[in-house]
C-alpha cells in the first residue's frame, strides 16, 4: 500500500515480488512491493513518489494536501521539462508563457517497460502524446535496497538545434529542515535567486536556517545529513545543483507542519549550463540517491 508519512518504516513483504497499479488522489499510481523495498510513480508527470528501502523510512516526501487534478505533485522527484523556472528556452507557446518548470509534469505518461532482476528493478516511462514539436523525452528509474537512480533522457528528433533547460526537482524526505547540514559544496560560486541572482561563493559547510534558493555552479555530489540520516546526492550531466526551501512562505498545498520535513536538492540544467542539442542528439541529466 501506497503511504507519504516519512515516519513509516518499510517492512518486507509477506508475498512474493509484486508490482501493481492503484488511484491516489485521481491519479493512476504504479506501485511496487519488493523484497528490497517500495517504489511508487505517478503516471502523472512520470513522477517517483515514494522510495523506501527495507528497515528505513521514506527518502523522499510528499505533502499530504497535493492539489487536485490536473495540477502538479508537489513532492518526490518532479520532471522540470522541457525547461526549469522561467528559463524558457525550448518553449514553444506563442508569449513563451507556457507552465512555470515545463510540461511534462502536468502530462500523463505511459509505462513502457518494467524489468526485474536480481539486484532491483528498471522502469521505463514515455509521455502519452507529444510535448513538443522538436524533442521528445524518456525517463529510465533503477532502484534497489541501496540506490535510487532517474535519468531523463531528452531527443532532438527536429532539423535545428536547439536550447534546453531541466530539473530533477527532487524532495528529500528530513527529520527537521533547520539541523539540515549540506556537505560538498564548499568554494562553488552560486546564485542568490531570493538576491535578485546576487553571485557569492560557498564558504564551508551549507546549514539551512532560513528561506534559501540558490543555484550551484557544481557537478559535485552532496552529502545530506539531518541528525538522524545520511544521504549521498549524485547527478550525471548537471553543473546546477539548486537548493530550495521556501521557510515560512509556503505554497498553497504545503502545511506548515509538513514542510518542516523536506529540502530540494535538484539536478539541473540552469541558465549556468543550458543544453544545446542539435538534431539527433541526446541528453541525458541524471539524478543517483544512495546512503551516506
Amino acid at each position: 500500500m501506497f503511504y507519504h508519512s516519512t515516519q513509516r518504516y518499510c517492512s518486507a513483504p509477506t508475498g512474493i515480488d509484486a508490482w501493481q497499479t492503484a488511484k491516489w488522489e485521481g491519479r493512476d499510481i504504479v506501485l511496487f512491493n519488493m523484497s528490497w523495498g517500495e517504489l511508487a510513480i505517478s503516471l502523472q508527470g512520470a513522477q517517483v513518489l515514494h522510495f523506501c528501502p527495507h528497515g528505513d523510512t521514506d527518502w523522499l516526501w510528499l505533502t499530504p494536501t497535493p492539489q487536485a487534478m490536473p495540477g502538479a505533485i508537489r513532492g518526490g522527484i518532479p520532471l522540470c521539462w522541457p525547461w526549469f523556472a522561467d528559463e524558457r528556452y525550448a518553449d514553444e507557446s506563442p508569449n513563451r508563457d507556457g507552465p512555470f518548470h515545463g510540461l511534462a509534469r502536468h502530462a500523463e505518461w505511459r509505462l513502457d517497460a518494467v524489468d526485474e532482476h536480481a539486484e532491483g528493478i528498471e522502469v521505463h516511462l514515455s509521455p502519452k502524446q507529444r510535448l513538443h514539436t522538436q524533442l521528445t523525452a524518456r525517463l529510465v528509474v533503477q532502484a534497489n535496497a541501496q540506490r535510487l537512480n532517474v535519468e531523463l533522457i531528452s531527443e532532438n528528433i527536429g532539423e535545428t538545434p536547439i536550447k534546453t533547460s531541466g530539473a530533477l526537482h527532487t524532495y528529500l524526505a528530513v527529520a527537521d529542515i533547520h539541523q539540515c547540514r549540506l556537505e560538498g559544496l564548499s568554494g562553488a560560486r552560486y546564485l542568490d535567486k531570493l538576491r535578485d541572482f546576487a553571485e557569492s561563493e560557498q564558504q564551508g559547510t551549507l546549514a539551512v536556517q532560513g528561506a534559501i534558493d540558490r543555484i550551484y555552479h557544481t557537478n559535485e555530489a552532496v552529502l545530506l545529513s539531518d541528525g538522524e540520516r545520511s544521504l549521498r546526492i549524485g547527478k550525471q550531466s548537471s553543473d546546477s545543483t539548486v537548493v530550495w526551501h521556501p521557510d515560512s512562505v509556503l505554497p498553497k498545498d504545503t502545511p506548515a507542519d509538513a514542510a518542516r520535513h523536506f529540502i530540494c536538492v535538484e539536478s539541473a540544467n540552469t541558465r549556468l549550463d543550458p543544453v544545446w542539442l542539435v538534431p539527433g542528439a541526446q541528453h541525458l541529466l541524471g539524478t543517483t540517491l544512495s546512503r551516506g
